[in-house]
């Protein structure tokens, strides 16, 4: 059958449907090529290789009479070498003659004639499309072919093979499986009627055949159709248009529950886990309504090594980790603005961040949007929302000592003797490094640190200030000063925050005594005599300490301004922190 379609279409159309530009070069005396075949929507751009031409195509320069081609068109005139003489999209098919208007010109044979076949059906665009095998498949498998041939018009969103490999193989093969299931999906990419780019505008709703609605975005040249980006505007056919997108867009699925939603994803297996082990399957199951911030399966792969294990070992965490990520309402993509708060069962916040068509949930991205639920909605998002997911009455200590990915935080907070001063009053806004941030400093330093509890201490109280610093406090280039007498430079880029070199990962979870953000990287005080020059070095061995006079004294001297002397020359002031 599907060789059938293709040999129907071949027939049709000779070349390939998507829009082209094709271009002719126009010079004296001759436009080249003179002839030329294309589609509908495609479009042809005059270039001038010499001499003072234009491109006519009303009244014959030769004959004096009408062209009368199937629309008119005219350009000024130009003596520029290389300069476009004119652009023409061509929309209605036909045969279409033009010439120079200077007569002389068109005498001596600068005449031309293109002719504008038609694309066919939007089934013959799919058929003939090398990028739409997926789609062709479905609509023949679903018995489209004939409904999508006729009289139409017909607006066709068509996803690529590559938006159909998106979708998770168990998935995709159920889909195909179900013709009920795979007719409702297509319909929901279908528009009973002509719509073209042009008439599209900023949150437009499209029904569809599918009796729902797909919502526009526009942002400068960019438009969306629900979350899926068109990369190919306006392929006429004889029936209507076709957009190229790049997902496959989910209809609604009123019949199902939030939890059904997840549960019968192949892409949040792990989510499913864990809200079974924390037992609110039937939570999620009772009558909502729910907003879902559904991780995926890549996000929980994307915390640190063994933080899933600890945070499933322990279920008090789990549950205020999951309920984290449910909204205890109704929440549309819609009705999301930039810089909104959500409130979640774990009685923390979520902020929402929109950058054109980006919408973040806190540092989390949303990947697809409005599942819509008996009970609720469910939006996919590529991170895990570690927000404060410890008992409500908690100091910024204890949320780095229940957090999964800061053992070594915590490890360091305890041999320099912070703990009690991180559980006091405060308040403290503190810059915690992760695990993977210890980690990938240089080998041995992290060694080191801990064997200098002075110089540890020093390190750790550059990471805390002294006052509580939301995100929302935070400007480019504001300075933070810290504990170690020091300063922080913030850079904001977009949604994207930095402090010093080490990108903020997870802002905003608030304590008692202030609040902690986490962040990927370590801070290394800006005094080149302090561990910066440490850090710097590698496969590097210390030798011996000297004091002011240059005595050679123990290392762990605490009352004199030492300086440690290492094998490649490098020295390191250690200042008496006691004084």
């Amino acid at each position: 059958m599907k060789n059938t379609l293709r040999i129907l279409a071949l027939l049709l159309i000779a070349t390939s449907t998507f829009a082209n530009t094709y271009y002719i070069n126009s010079g004296s005396f001759y436009y080249s090529p003179s002839e030329l075949t294309i589609h509908l929507g495609d479009t042809v751009v005059w270039i001038n290789d010499g001499g003072n031409h234009d491109v006519n195509g009303n009244i014959s320069s030769i004959t004096g009479e009408s062209f009368n081609n199937p629309e008119s068109f005219d350009s000024p005139t130009t003596n520029i070498v290389g300069a476009t003489i004119y652009t023409h999209v061509f929309n209605v098919e036909g045969t279409y003659n033009y010439d120079c208007s200077v007569g002389s010109h068109a005498l001596a044979g600068m005449v031309g004639t293109i002719n504008v076949v038609n694309n066919g059906t939007v089934v013959d665009i799919i058929v003939n499309s090398e990028s739409h095998t997926t789609l062709e498949t479905a609509v023949l498998q679903a018995n489209l072919a004939a409904t999508l041939s006729g009289n139409g018009p017909f607006t066709v969103f068509a996803p690529t093979d590559e938006a159909f490999n998106s979708v998770p193989t168990e998935t995709l093969n159920a889909l195909l499986a179900d013709n009920n299931a795979l007719t409702a999906v297509l319909l929901h990419h279908v528009h009973s009627g002509n719509a073209m780019s042009t008439d599209l505008s900023d949150g437009m709703e499209v029904p569809t055949l599918n009796n729902d609605n797909l919502i526009v975005s526009i942002d400068g040249t960019n438009v969306m159709i629900d979350m899926a980006n068109v990369t190919q505007p306006d392929i006429l056919a004889s029936n209507g248009v076709v957009h190229v997108i790049d997902m496959v867009l989910v209809p609604a699925t009123n019949d199902q529950t939030v939890m059904d939603i997840i549960s019968n994803s192949p892409a949040h297996t792990t989510l499913e886990t864990a809200i079974t082990a924390a037992e609110l399957d039937e939570t999620l199951s009772g009558d909502g309504p729910f907003t879902v911030f559904a991780p995926s399966d890549d996000a929980f792969d994307g915390l640190p090594d063994g933080a899933l294990d600890l945070i499933l070992a322990n279920a008090e965490q789990l549950t205020g980790l999951l309920l984290n990520h449910v909204h205890s309402g109704n929440v549309l993509s819609s009705e999301l603005s930039d810089g909104m708060m959500i409130p979640t069962l774990n009685e923390t916040n979520l902020t929402v961040s929109i950058d054109g068509m980006t919408v973040m949930i806190d540092l989390a991205t949303v990947t697809q949007a409005d599942l819509t639920a008996s009970n609720g909605v469910v939006h996919i998002i590529d991170k895990v929302l570690l927000s404060d997911y410890s008992e409500v009455d908690s100091t910024v200590y204890s949320i780095i000592k229940t957090s999964p990915i800061h053992t070594t935080l915590e490890t360091a907070i305890d041999a320099a003797d912070l703990a009690e001063t991180l559980s006091s009053d405060g308040p403290f806004t503190v810059f915690a490094p992760t695990d993977d941030a210890f980690n990938n400093l240089p080998a041995g330093a992290l060694d080191e640190l801990l064997a200098d509890l002075p110089l540890l201490s020093e390190v750790l109280l550059h990471h805390v200030h002294s006052g509580d610093v939301l995100s929302s406090d935070l400007s480019n280039g504001m300075e933070v000063p810290t504990l170690n007498n020091d300063n922080l430079i913030v850079t904001i880029d977009g949604t994207n925050v930095m402090i010093d070199m080490a990108n903020v990962t997870q802002a905003d979870i608030e304590a008692d005594n202030g609040v902690v953000h986490i962040i990927d990287a370590v801070l290394i005080a800006e005094d080149p005599t302090s561990i910066a020059t440490l850090l710097s070095k590698e496969n590097i061995e210390y030798l011996y300490t000297i004091n002011i006079l240059g005595e050679i004294v123990d290392k762990d001297s605490k009352d004199k301004i030492l300086v440690d002397i290492y094998t490649n020359g490098t020295s390191v002031k250690r200042y008496n922190i006691y004084k």
